[in-house]
């Protein structure tokens, strides 16, 4: 009988702020675009974001030791946007307009090749909460 395979999942919090702005559009375009949340000095959002990950079950009973995937997640992402303006402060999101849809594939961008090299399991989700009730999520490329 083949092991189970079965997902994964941390979760970290942090907050931040960001403008939605796209550069290709005029200034009333982005505010009739992106309301509030074009304002020019931006705003803020205490973020959620879950990484999951699917594998078979070891005898080790661990698919990822939980320890090392809250690691990757602190590196790659809650070390570089915790208290930052999202589109000021952080290299790797210069450039998009940081809605939680763009956040998820660019903190997938960041943690896959740190899963791929554990072995044993894919990275299966990212999910951003910007707020409680409202979220994204991104299964990876679709190929």
């Amino acid at each position: 009988m083949p092991a189970p395979q079965l997902d994964i999942t941390h979760r970290l919090e942090f907050s931040a702020a960001h403008r939605l702005h796209d550069p290709a559009l005029g200034d009333e375009a982005n505010r009739q675009l992106y309301g509030p949340c074009n304002n020019p000095n931006g705003h803020g959002h205490n973020y959620e974001v879950e990484v999951t990950v699917r594998g078979e079950v070891p005898p080790s009973g661990m698919i990822v030791d939980l320890n090392v995937l809250a690691l990757i997640m602190d590196e790659e992402i809650f070390a570089q946007v915790d208290h930052k303006h999202l589109n000021c402060d952080v290299p790797f999101l210069e450039g998009l307009v940081t809605t939680a849809e763009n956040l998820c594939v660019a903190f997938w961008q960041r943690v896959q090749p740190r899963i791929l090299a554990l072995g044993g399991c894919r990275l299966l989700r990212v999910r951003v909460y910007e707020c409680k009730n409202s979220y994204a999520d991104y299964h990876g490329p679709q190929l």
